[in-house]
């Protein structure tokens, strides 16, 4: 029997790198081993920690997980009643966005910061292709940053084709578990290839025809870096379903929403039609962007089966 920490997840198969001697082993799970409370298409994730038992083939069975101190976890998108865990037991997230080629939507930014704050894990907004954007799209860059920034996000504007602004990102990572997130073709895989030259991960042309990502990440990878510290890339993903968020809970995952609710006149309002809502007032007086607010209802709207859903 061996504890170790899961660097690899491939769908069905499990790398754990051990903590006697930093062995390499491939792990199945044993038999219908699954988590207590938590309905998931991947019981174990890269980032957690295992007890393995080692069988003849010279691979092993992972047989417990410790507790983990956090997760990124998201719906499913083929099963809804169930999740899919990104990454656990990180100490943050970068989520790498770009504002065009392609363009990556303020909900799907909004739903992963929402999710993050929930189980309490910092993220950074990485800013990808600033090289590529032409007047129009600087200018939009110019506002996201300023919105995120306003919130209170750290923004970074970088071009990892070119190499530029990525330096400010290294002191970031050193000795920290960061997990690198965003949707496909944002450019992920160019940026750790930066970052890490040895990792020589495939990148994939952006496909044309409708501007959006080509996957080239299949599998989440625990990746080592020199001054210490992992990047986990994670396939890229489309959309971003919240998942076990409670409804009177999501008000606090938006820090600007969560800091006019106080204000309003009964303590359990859905900041959407109450009277005396501090929430609804801030956004008429442009304290709160519309955009984050329509993320808002539309994770609500997940919570109500489209009680609340607005054109």
């Amino acid at each position: 029997m061996q504890t170790g920490l899961v660097i690899r997840n491939t769908g069905s198969w499990y790398t754990v790198r051990t903590d006697d001697g930093d062995q390499l082993i491939d792990c199945k799970i044993k038999g219908n081993f699954r988590l207590k409370g938590i309905r998931s298409t991947n019981p174990v994730a890269v980032g957690d920690r295992v007890t393995v038992v080692p069988n003849q083939e010279g691979t092993a069975f992972i047989t417990a997980i410790e507790d983990r101190r956090n997760y990124i976890i998201r719906k499913a998108s083929n099963l809804s009643k169930q999740s899919h865990i990104i990454a656990a037991n990180v100490d943050q997230a970068i989520l790498v966005v770009t504002v065009n080629y392609p363009q990556t939507s303020t909900t799907f930014i909004d739903r992963f910061l929402a999710s993050a704050e929930a189980y309490r894990v910092p993220v950074i907004l990485v800013f990808n292709k600033v090289d590529i954007l032409d007047d129009d799209d600087l200018r939009y860059l110019d506002m996201m940053v300023n919105l995120y920034e306003t919130v209170g996000y750290e923004c970074y504007r970088i071009s990892a084709q070119e190499g530029d602004g990525v330096d400010a990102l290294r002191p970031l990572l050193d000795g920290k578990i960061t997990v690198l997130s965003g949707n496909s073709g944002v450019g992920k895989s160019t940026l750790i290839n930066r970052l890490l030259p040895d990792a020589n991960l495939r990148t994939a042309e952006i496909s044309d025809a409708h501007n959006t990502g080509m996957h080239t990440t299949t599998f989440s990878e625990m990746l080592a870096l020199p001054a210490g510290g992992y990047i986990i890339d994670t396939p890229g993903i489309k959309g971003f379903g919240t998942f076990d968020i409670e409804r009177e809970e999501l008000t606090s995952y938006f820090k600007e929403i969560f800091h006019f609710s106080k204000d309003c006149r009964f303590s359990n309002c859905t900041h959407t039609h109450e009277p005396g809502c501090a929430v609804l007032k801030a956004l008429d007086d442009h304290y709160i962007s519309a955009s984050r607010y329509q993320s808002y209802l539309s994770m609500l709207e997940d919570k109500e089966e489209g009680k609340y859903r607005k054109d």
